[in-house]
């Protein structure tokens, strides 16, 4: 185990034995640090926070401390971390509130660039991209593989689905569908994000039938009953369509459109 000797790590926390914890680092209590993960200089662990496998974690960052939220009063509450992501500098993710299920939770594979905020009772998912001084405001969701501009701002309750793209500066008002681009304040739909879908290697076939299945939803006037059943006639041509699908389902505060 690499602890450097001004690291002040409370006695209940459990830390690998693979594990790096940098100078003048602050672990709090019954925090756990998987295998493999480093701590660089001055990062500050909360309490009830579990940090997996291989994450890397940048100077000034601020992980697992209390809710911003004045509802909060002391009650036990959970940050959970997967394995394998980047933390850079000055980000700050808060634990959860009993008002919501006491959990923030990160998957696993994001890159959250400096000045990252993820706040209470937020669930983001896999191989994200969150770029400098974007702010996720409480109990929104993100996806897997979306991409968020810098600057940006999310508000509460938010649903950001796979496969999408904020550009830069743009304030998340409603949900966002899966596989599209939006963008501004406040964001608007702007297409499909198709050049992502090339880089992942997707077929044409697959390109075209997701094209459709975007017009159907944005374009067609359809309500969202009928455009539903239209693309659930759409699946056994392509199954990612049933991202889609769930966008529309799962829609609390309405799509940017």
């Amino acid at each position: 185990m690499n602890i450097h000797p001004t690291a002040i790590i409370d006695d209940s926390a459990v830390i690998s034995p693979t594990a790096v914890v940098g100078p003048y680092c602050i672990i709090g209590k019954n925090s756990k640090i998987g295998e493999g993960s480093i701590l660089h200089r001055h990062v500050v662990i909360g309490e009830n926070t579990t940090i997996g496998k291989h994450n890397e974690i940048y100077q000034f960052a601020s992980v697992g401390e209390n809710p911003q939220d004045l509802k909060y009063a002391g009650e036990p509450t959970y940050l959970q971390i997967g394995d394998y992501n980047r933390i850079r500098e000055s980000c700050t993710f808060h634990r959860g509130t009993a008002q919501d299920r006491s959990l923030t939770k990160i998957g696993s594979h994001n890159l959250f660039m400096v000045n990252t905020h993820i706040a209470h009772d937020c669930s983001v998912g896999d191989y994200n991209v969150l770029a400098n001084n974007v702010g996720v405001a409480g109990h929104a969701h993100i996806g897997n593989h979306v991409i968020i501009g810098g600057q940006s701002g999310v508000h509460q309750f938010c649903r950001i689905d796979d496969y999408s793209m904020i550009g830069g500066a743009s304030l998340i008002l409603k949900d966002v569908a899966a596989f599209v681009m939006v963008s501004g304040n406040p964001a608007k739909t702007h297409g499909l994000n198709k050049e992502g879908m090339r880089r992942k290697g997707w077929s044409r076939d697959t390109i075209q039938a997701i094209d459709e299945a975007y017009r159907l939803i944005f374009r067609s006037g359809l309500l969202r009953q009928q455009a539903i059943a239209e693309l659930e006639s759409m699946l056994e041509r392509e199954p990612k369509i049933a991202l889609l699908i769930n966008s529309l389902k799962n829609t609390e505060r309405g799509l940017t459109r």
